[in-house]
């Protein structure tokens, strides 16, 4: 195990400290888990996103997370407005690029939020792929592509980005171009639960809002926690069903030295 300065630890005490608010502009079927994921974690989640206010909004939030899960027309002023405001704000921000490979649109309206220049990037391994220029085998929102193939893409788009970039999978694995860490844990049962990915955007903001400074700690603090607290909730979960609930009792009541004492971090 690599430490991380200062620990994932010490980092999720400071998170909790600072109760973060993160503007949550997400997919419809996300938004209660990623919701509940933040309040358990310790964060304040604020599902704001309609462009009259989402831009006013995101200069009060601690950080800004966009997920463009259920893409629709009327909703990318308001991702556009909140992003902008963000970057103009110096406030880190978080995008998803769920399944943008999938149709024109998508990729359309990822480029333009690129060019508002995210904090992070956090996708499965056949999105960052295919953000990178590489052919993937992603199949809609699902990864055809193992996490570990994507290593190069992730250093190649954070480089290219000048921002972190967080690969989610069998093993995680988090970048900015020249730091570089792989995360084992969580559970077989996580991939079966809908939205835990787009939970975690929301928690990677969480942590980067009360760590502004420190944008790739703030990713590899808030993917121990997932991975530590999905490992926990795994031991006892008969089914996907019952895997959730206790998913989130999990990240209620682990401290910050379970986090240091379970984390498996590796430099890569």
């Amino acid at each position: 195990m690599t430490p991380i300065s200062p620990g994932c630890g010490a980092l999720l005490e400071a998170m909790r400290h600072t109760n973060p608010l993160v503007q949550c502009i997400t997919n419809d079927v996300s938004m209660n888990i990623a919701a509940n994921v933040l309040l358990s974690a310790g964060a304040s989640p604020a599902m704001v996103s309609a462009e009259e206010e989402a831009g006013e909004f995101a200069r009060i939030a601690s950080a800004v997370t966009i997920n463009i899960g259920t893409l629709w027309a009327g909703g990318v002023p308001g991702m556009k407005a909140a992003a902008k405001a963000a970057s103009e704000t110096g406030k880190p921000w978080v995008l998803d690029p769920v399944a943008h490979y999938a149709t024109g649109f998508r990729r359309a309206v990822v480029v333009e939020l690129l060019d508002l220049e995210p904090t992070v990037i956090r996708g499965n391994a056949s999105e960052i792929m295919t953000l990178a220029g590489i052919e993937a085998r992603g199949r809609g929102v699902d990864s055809g592509d193992s996490s570990s193939s994507a290593e190069t893409s992730a250093l190649s788009l954070a480089r290219q980005q000048n921002c972190v970039v967080a690969v989610t999978g069998e093993i995680d694995f988090v970048t900015d171009g020249n730091r570089s860490v792989r995360i084992e844990g969580g559970s077989l049962l996580m991939p079966k639960v809908t939205a835990l990915g787009c939970a975690l955007t929301c928690l990677v903001g969480a942590f980067a809002g009360a760590l502004p400074e420190n944008p790739f700690e703030a990713s590899v603090a808030a993917l121990a926690m997932f991975a530590v607290s999905g490992e926990q909730a795994g031991l006892t979960a008969r089914g996907p069903g019952s895997f959730q609930p206790l998913f989130l009792d999990a990240l209620s009541v682990i401290d910050g030295a379970r986090i240091d004492a379970e984390a498996r971090i590796t430099a890569a």
